[in-house]
């Protein structure tokens, strides 16, 4: 039996536009910082994020990076590539297993990830009222 598909009513539609609206706004926001300051694209951000935001004293393979950011493990290793040719990840081979590849930020990459993700926070600080007032539109529906 085929689930049956819930009817919208016009407000649940301009609920959800909205929040995807405050939503846009805030990554357009961000590609073009990272872009102007940082040089990053909001992909090699995430990644770097993933990375520091990482359990401390844990290490993270490129499988569990590429869990984080939903994306292909070839993206990642991609991704990667771009990080450690600028210098800010670098890649560990496990002694134990060859095969397993941890990354971990460089001090150029903690440098440039504090200055990002300060004025990422402050930015969503700022904007988090319009936010959730949009949420709160999707949930009330």
């Amino acid at each position: 039996m085929k689930p049956r598909r819930a009817t919208l009513a016009h407000a649940d539609y301009a609920a959800l536009a909205a929040f995807r609206y405050e939503l846009r706004k805030f990554l357009r926001f961000s590609k073009d910082f990272l872009a102007r300051r940082s040089r990053l694209t909001t992909e090699q951000y995430e990644a770097m994020l993933a990375v520091k935001a990482h359990s401390p004293g844990e290490r993270l393979t490129i499988g569990e990076l590429s869990e984080r950011l939903q994306v292909k493990h070839h993206t990642t290793v991609s991704l990667i590539d771009g990080l450690v040719a600028r210098g800010l990840l670098a890649r560990k081979r496990a002694t134990s297993d060859r095969r397993q590849v941890f990354v971990q930020l460089t001090a150029r990459g903690q440098a440039i990830l504090e200055d990002a993700a300060a004025v990422h926070r402050a930015e969503i600080q700022g904007r988090s009222p319009a936010i959730v007032k949009a949420l709160r539109r999707v949930q009330k529906r």
